[in-house]
C-alpha cells in the first residue's frame, strides 16, 4: 500500500482520536465524527444508523442529510440499503445507490439528491451496533482503501462505544451494562438462583484503540504472537502419545498461530493506524461474522479456533482476562461462559450458585456436571457474555430458561418471593424426609436419587432417598484427558458404596456416544449421533473397557451385593451378550482369588421402545428393568430431546406415552420383574403421580426432587386419579394433562 494512503489513514484516526477526547456529550460527538468523516473522505454525507433494539435502526447523527430527521429516521433490519449492511454484516458500495435492489428513499432526510453510497457495518467481536454510511452526489464507487478506511473508522466508533463514549444528556445511546436486561434460553437444569456474575472469561476491552506509534506496535504485535506460538507449541508437546485426533487439532491450531496472512493483515491494520489490540480485535470480529454465515461445520470449527487464537492474543497484549484480572471469586457467584467443559465446571464446584451459557445444550457434558451438582444451568442464553460483566446482578430462573440481568427491583423482589416460597416448600419436606411415600390409597412409592459424583451421595440422607437408582459412571471419563485406572474406578465406586451406608446403588456402565464424547475419543462424525454408535453398542464392539469397568465394580463390591445396569439396550441379544461379559468377570475374579460381591443383580436400561417388545425371555433373565424416560421419550415421539423446536411440541402426558409405559408395567408384572422409571419427568410431581397411577412403583430423580414428589403422593389417591386418567383416555384426548389438573384444583 502507498506510503501517502498509509499517512491519509493515520491522519483520519489521529483527527477522529483528538475528536473523541473533546469535552461534550455523547451526541455532540457523534455529530463532530460524522463531519469529520465527510470532510476527510470528500463527501457531502456522513451517516450513523444505530440499533435501538434487535430488528430497529435509527439515525442518531448525520453531516449532509436534513437535521431533523435525526432520531426520526429509523427502519427495519434488512430495510433498505442500510438495513441490508446491518443484517449482511457486510459492506455496500454503489454508484447509484437508487438502482439497487431494495433501496427505500426516506423523505424526510433528503437523500434523494446522493447518488454514491457506501454503508459499512459498525460491530464488535460479532455483535452488530448499526451502519456507518458515506454518500455523494457523484456517481462513483468508492475504492478499496476508502472502503477499508470507514471499516477501521467504523471498528473504533465500536470500540468507544463499549467504552462509553457517546453517553451523556441527549445521548444519542443508551448507556451499556446499566440497563436491566432480560434473556430467554433453555432450561438444562432445574432450579432457581439469585446471585452476581462471574466470568469464565473475562471479557478484554481495548482501551487504545489508535496507534501513537505503529512501528512500536508491530514490535509488541510480533512479540506476543512470538509468545503465542511458543504457548501453541508446548500445548502440542504435551498432548497426549497416540492420540491423532488431538493432535490433529492442535496441528490445525499451529497452523493458524502460524499463518503469514493473519499475521500480515494485522500488520496492514497496524500500518493504517491501529493499535496491535484494535488490529487483533478487527480480525476477530472478521472471523465471528464469517462464522455465522459458514454453513460448513469443518470451517465454522477452524474459524473458531481462529476466535480463540486472537482471545489469547489480546490476553497477552492488554493482561487482561484469564489470571489476570484480579476478578476475585465472589459470594453468591453465577458463572457465565460461552460454553464450558465439565472439568472446568467441577474445578468451580458447588460454589456455584447457577451457570449460564451462552451455547450449549440440555444434553451437553456441562448440563450433565450441571445436574449431578444440583446446580441452575441455562443453555443457549444469546448475547450473555456480550451483556454481562463481573459484579453484576443477575437472577437466574432454570425453570424457565430465563435470565435477568441487572434486575429492576420489582424484578428482583418477586423473584425473592419465588425463592423464599421454595425455600419454605423445602423446610415442609424435610419434614417429611424420614416417612415413607405412601398415598392415601395405602400405595408404597420408592423414591430414588441420580447421581454421578461422590458429591452427590451426601444427599442420600438429606433427601430421604432410599437408595441411588442410577450412578452415572460416565462422568469419572468426561473430565479427564485419559481412560481412568481400573484401581482409580475400584477406589471410587468402594467409596460410593461406602457413603451410600448400605443402600441399594445401581451403578450404569459406561454411556458414551451421541452428546457425550469423551476428550480421548475419536469423533464418529455421525450423522444422527443419538441413533448411532453409543452406550452398549460401544461397550460390545469394543469390549476392554467395559471389562475393565467391571472388573473394578466387582472388586470395589468387596464382598457387598452389586447391581449392574447395561445402557441403551435395544435388543435380547445386546443384554445378553453384555451379561454374559459381566459374569466371565465374575469367574476370572473367582480364579485369581478375589472377593466376588454377595449377590449381583444385573439389569437393563429401556431407552428404545423396540426393547418393550422384546421376547418374554428378556423380561425373565434381567434382574430389574429402569425405563430411561429422558432417551424413550425423544425416540418415542421422534423429537431431538436438544431441539428447541420440537421437543416441547410432545407432552409426557400424552395418551399414546402412557399408553406405552402401561405395556411395559403389564410385560414386567406379568414376569415379576421389578420397574423403576429414571429421568427429568420421574422428578415433576404431576408427572410422578400419573406414573404411579400407571402401576410404576418406583421413581428415580434429582435429589431436590424427591420432596415435592413425595410430599404430593402422600397427599393423593391414586385410584381416583387412575380413573381421571381412563376416563380422559376414553374421549379421545391427545393429553391427560388438561383433565389431571382440574382434578387437582378440585382437590385443592
Amino acid at each position: 500500500m502507498p506510503e501517502q494512503t498509509e499517512s491519509e489513514s493515520r491522519k483520519l484516526l489521529r483527527r477522529l482520536q483528538a475528536t473523541l477526547a473533546e469535552a461534550g456529550e455523547g451526541q455532540e460527538r457523534l455529530d463532530r465524527i460524522t463531519h469529520l468523516i465527510a470532510d476527510s473522505m470528500g463527501t457531502e454525507v456522513c451517516s450513523i444508523y444505530l440499533l435501538r433494539d434487535p430488528g430497529t435502526l435509527e439515525l442518531c447523527a448525520t453531516e449532509g442529510l436534513a437535521p431533523e430527521s435525526v432520531h426520526v429516521t429509523r427502519m427495519r433490519m434488512g430495510e433498505g440499503l442500510v438495513g441490508r449492511v446491518a443484517a449482511r454484516a457486510r459492506p455496500i458500495n454503489t454508484a447509484n445507490a437508487p438502482a439497487e435492489p431494495g433501496f427505500r428513499y426516506m423523505p424526510e432526510t433528503g437523500e434523494e439528491r446522493f447518488s454514491s453510497f457506501l454503508g459499512v457495518p459498525i460491530q464488535r467481536l460479532g455483535e452488530r451496533l448499526g451502519v456507518l454510511v458515506v454518500q455523494s452526489k457523484d456517481a462513483r464507487e468508492f475504492s478499496g482503501d476508502e472502503i477499508y478506511a470507514l471499516e477501521v473508522v467504523a471498528m473504533v466508533i465500536a470500540e468507544m462505544t463499549e467504552l462509553g463514549a457517546f453517553l451523556g444528556e441527549g445521548a444519542a445511546l443508551s448507556p451499556r451494562h446499566q440497563q436491566q436486561v432480560m434473556i430467554r434460553g433453555g432450561s438444562a437444569q432445574e432450579g432457581v438462583a439469585e446471585g452476581v456474575v462471574y466470568l469464565h472469561e473475562p471479557r478484554v476491552v481495548v482501551t487504545n484503540p489508535i496507534a501513537e506509534d505503529p512501528h512500536a506496535e508491530s514490535v509488541r504485535l510480533r512479540e506476543a504472537v512470538d509468545q503465542l506460538r511458543v504457548s501453541v507449541d508446548e500445548m502440542l508437546s504435551h498432548a497426549p502419545k497416540g492420540d491423532g485426533e488431538q493432535a490433529q487439532v492442535l496441528e490445525a491450531y499451529r497452523m493458524f498461530a502460524n499463518s503469514r496472512g493473519w499475521m500480515r493483515r494485522m500488520e496492514e491494520d497496524i500500518a493504517r493506524g491501529l493499535s496491535a489490540e484494535a488490529a487483533v480485535e478487527k480480525e476477530q470480529s472478521t472471523a465471528r461474522a464469517r462464522m455465522e454465515t459458514v454453513p460448513d461445520a469443518y470451517l465454522r470449527e477452524r474459524l473458531q479456533d481462529l476466535d480463540d487464537l486472537s482471545n489469547r492474543l489480546l490476553r497477552l497484549l492488554t493482561g487482561q482476562g484469564a489470571g489476570a484480572t484480579g476478578a476475585q471469586m465472589p459470594d453468591r457467584p453465577v458463572l457465565v461462559a460461552r460454553n464450558i467443559g465439565p472439568g472446568d465446571l467441577l474445578d468451580y464446584g458447588r460454589s456455584l450458585k447457577a451457570v449460564v451459557l451462552e451455547e450449549g445444550s440440555v444434553g451437553s457434558h456441562a448440563a450433565i456436571v450441571a445436574r449431578a451438582l444440583a446446580i441452575p444451568l441455562v443453555v443457549n442464553a444469546k448475547r450473555i457474555t456480550t451483556e454481562a460483566l463481573n459484579g453484576d446482578p443477575i437472577l437466574v430462573d432454570g425453570d424457565q430458561g430465563i435470565v435477568h440481568l441487572r434486575p429492576e427491583e420489582a424484578v428482583a423482589t418477586a423473584f425473592r418471593d419465588k425463592i423464599a416460597m421454595m425455600a419454605a416448600a423445602q423446610e415442609r419436606y424435610a419434614s417429611i424426609r424420614d416417612k415413607p411415600a405412601e398415598t392415601k390409597c395405602g400405595t408404597v412409592i420408592s423414591l430414588q436419587m441420580n447421581a454421578g459424583l461422590m458429591a452427590d451421595l451426601p444427599s442420600l440422607v438429606s433427601s430421604g432417598a432410599e437408595g441411588v437408582g442410577l450412578f452415572r459412571t460416565e462422568l469419572q471419563f468426561l473430565t479427564r484427558n485419559k481412560v481412568p485406572r481400573r484401581g482409580e474406578l475400584a477406589q471410587l465406586y468402594a467409596k460410593v458404596m461406602d457413603s451410600a451406608g448400605g443402600k441399594r446403588v445401581i451403578f450404569r456402565t459406561l454411556d458414551i456416544g451421541s452428546d457425550k464424547v469423551l476428550p480421548y475419543m475419536k469423533p464418529q462424525d455421525e450423522p444422527n449421533p443419538a441413533l448411532g454408535w453409543r452406550a452398549i453398542r460401544v461397550g460390545l464392539d469394543k469390549p476392554g473397557v467395559m471389562r475393565m469397568q467391571l472388573q473394578a465394580l466387582i472388586r470395589a463390591a468387596n464382598g457387598r451385593p452389586l447391581s449392574v445396569m447395561f445402557p441403551f439396550i435395544a435388543q435380547f441379544e445386546e443384554f445378553t451378550q453384555a451379561r454374559d461379559h459381566l459374569l466371565r468377570e465374575i469367574d476370572r475374579e473367582a480364579a485369581l482369588g478375589h472377593v466376588l460381591p454377595a449377590e449381583v443383580e444385573i439389569g437393563a436400561m429401556l431407552e428404545t421402545p423396540s426393547l418393550a417388545f422384546a421376547p418374554r425371555h428378556f423380561f425373565e433373565l434381567a434382574d430389574f428393568i429402569s425405563i430411561g424416560g429422558n432417551d424413550l421419550k425423544q425416540f418415542f415421539f421422534a423429537a431431538d430431546r436438544e431441539n428447541e423446536r420440537v421437543r416441547r411440541r410432545y407432552d409426557t402426558l400424552n395418551v399414546s406415552f402412557l399408553t406405552f409405559l402401561e405395556q411395559i408395567v403389564h410385560r414386567c408384572d406379568d414376569t415379576d420383574t421389578p420397574l423403576s422409571f429414571c429421568g427429568e419427568d420421574a422428578g415433576r410431581p404431576i408427572e410422578a403421580l400419573c406414573f404411579g397411577a400407571m402401576g410404576l412403583r418406583t421413581l428415580s430423580m434429582r435429589p431436590a426432587s424427591i420432596g415435592p414428589v413425595k410430599s404430593l403422593l402422600r397427599r393423593v389417591d391414586l385410584r381416583e386419579l387412575r380413573s381421571v386418567i381412563n376416563e380422559a383416555r376414553t374421549t379421545g384426548a391427545q393429553s391427560v394433562r388438561p383433565a389431571v389438573m382440574d382434578w387437582f384444583r378440585q382437590q385443592g
